[in-house]
């Protein structure tokens, strides 16, 4: 089967494909900011250039598109029916890539959280999430039994006993 689009305008199209700043990637990085956590972005000098980054908590954050990085969903199983070898060549490549990038921040000490596109709709569910991954490893390499820093909402009303 042949490209419905010319040379040009598959240029023109792929072109258009957005590595940050995506949709997903804003709807965590709002969540983040409504949950009072500071990050960074797009670290160049760690191992997969993480989408998020909380340096203080060691803490890499990667937000996936399901069907780029091959996901078990729904989408993320759905491969093109035209040129379906580069696809599943280019998606294949992708998750080899995902798998060497997390061993190697992992053997830097760092933490990785992978989010999926399709978790992202129910935010509820994905703040709980990440307040777990927060919380249950935050105090888990700590000599004092800290249990970490706590999470706490931005603009939360004080509450007195």
């Amino acid at each position: 089967m042949t490209d419905v689009f010319s040379p040009q305008k598959r240029s023109s199209v792929m072109r258009r494909v957005k590595g940050k700043d995506t949709a997903p990637e804003l709807t965590v990085r709002r969540l983040l900011t409504r949950m009072g956590l500071r990050y960074r972005l797009h670290r160049a000098d760690l191992p997969g250039k993480p989408d998020i980054v909380m340096p203080g908590r060691k803490l890499a954050i990667f937000v996936h598109g399901c069907f780029w990085h091959g996901h078990d969903c729904t989408r993320g199983a759905r491969v093109p029916k035209a040129n379906r070898p580069y696809w599943e060549a280019k998606i294949g490549r992708n998750r080899a890539r995902d798998i060497e990038h997390r061993a190697a921040l992992e053997a830097k000490d760092w933490r990785v959280l992978t989010l999926w596109e399709c978790e992202l709709k129910d935010e509820g569910a994905l703040e709980t999430r990440v307040r777990d991954v927060l919380h249950r490893e935050a105090g888990e390499g700590d000599p004092k039994g800290g249990g970490g820093v706590p999470v706490h909402p931005v603009n939360a009303p004080s509450v007195t006993s």
